[in-house]
């Protein structure tokens, strides 16, 4: 059994576990749209990708923003290929639970995504998020292109400077370049959607934060 100090800490990648070379079976279309999954993605679309702590809750604050097309739950940022949920947990992937996000960028943009990421949990935490404990759970954001890069970077020093103001700890949050997404397996795809009364690591529990209007924690 893997120690809780263990799963709170990256392992090395020649300890991560060695995962599989085929995709784990997940759902085809997104359960509140219909939308297929995995694509094709409408022309002109982008994508976008955030770990904001379990991704159950993480997606529901996605596939609520006008201008979202899909939302899907996943695992990146680790070294395990094709991971499984289980896997994820056991702190032996690196990998994080993300949200791939994506979006018609003439109905919003990758900055209002950014403040929905910002302002939907604590990224003040290193590999938590509330009672949720494990390197699944950290606070990141994964890009795509160099203007995502500089996006993102940009909104940390400022949400950064804010929450310094106000007494708050350092931002935690990664900010690295995407990498592979692994498709979480079925159950997980907008599980609130399916599961209104599932467990929800997100809301009053984290850090607000609003540039201009103040910050508040409960």
């Amino acid at each position: 059994m893997f120690s809780l100090r263990k799963k709170a800490e990256m392992p090395a990648p020649a300890d991560a576990l060695k995962g599989r070379d085929a995709a784990i079976p997940t759902a085809e279309l997104h359960f509140i749209n219909g939308a297929p999954l995995k694509g094709p993605y409408p022309a002109g679309s982008e994508v976008a990708m955030f770990g904001l702590g379990c991704f159950w809750g993480a997606e529901r604050k996605f596939w609520q923003v006008p201008g979202v097309l899909v939302t899907a739950a996943g695992y990146a940022a680790g070294y395990t290929p094709n991971p499984t949920y289980e896997e994820v947990c056991s702190g032996r992937t690196g990998h994080n639970e993300v949200v791939l996000v994506v979006f018609d960028p003439k109905k919003v943009s990758y900055d209002e995504l950014l403040k929905t990421f910002w302002e939907s949990h604590n990224p003040t935490q290193g590999m938590r998020q509330g009672n949720d404990i494990g390197t699944q759970y950290r606070s990141g954001v994964y890009v795509f292109t160099p203007a995502q890069r500089g996006a993102a970077e940009a909104s940390r020093k400022s949400y950064g400077e804010e929450l310094a103001k106000r007494g708050f700890p350092a931002i935690t949050t990664e900010i690295v370049d995407a990498g592979s997404f692994y498709f979480a397996e079925d159950y997980h795809q907008q599980y609130l959607a399916k599961n209104p009364g599932g467990y929800c690591g997100l809301g009053g529990t984290g850090v607000t934060c609003a540039i201009g209007t103040g910050v508040s924690a409960d």
